[in-house]
């Protein structure tokens, strides 16, 4: 997975491990590069859920750090956008609805 130049805010530092809080240990998400060429679909999803500005905003946003839009056959008028980043990975833009933290 990419950083889109900065444009997720996802840290990843194994050294510190689950963090506390919100009620005990939160899930911790590793992301490890592999240099193998992808065959077939992702095995792992990610949806983007927006908290500081509404899906149109973040699409333009994304798109321009290097995102592209991919049809995998989604409805035209799905709420979701699929998105893939310059590796060939995809994840759904789903429109705002997770309160900021």
């Amino acid at each position: 997975m990419f950083s889109l130049q900065g444009a997720h805010e996802i840290l990843v530092r194994p050294e510190i491990g689950p963090r506390e809080g919100f009620g005990g240990p939160q899930p911790t998400i590793f992301l490890i590069r592999d240099d193998e060429p992808k065959n077939g679909r992702a095995r792992l999803h990610i949806d983007v859920n927006p908290t500081d500005r509404d899906q149109d905003a973040e699409l333009e946003r994304l798109l321009a750090a290097g995102a592209k839009l991919v049809d995998i056959g989604q409805p035209a008028e799905a709420s979701w956008h699929v998105l893939a980043d310059p590796e060939g990975n995809e994840f759904c833009l789903l429109r705002r609805r997770l309160d900021p933290l």
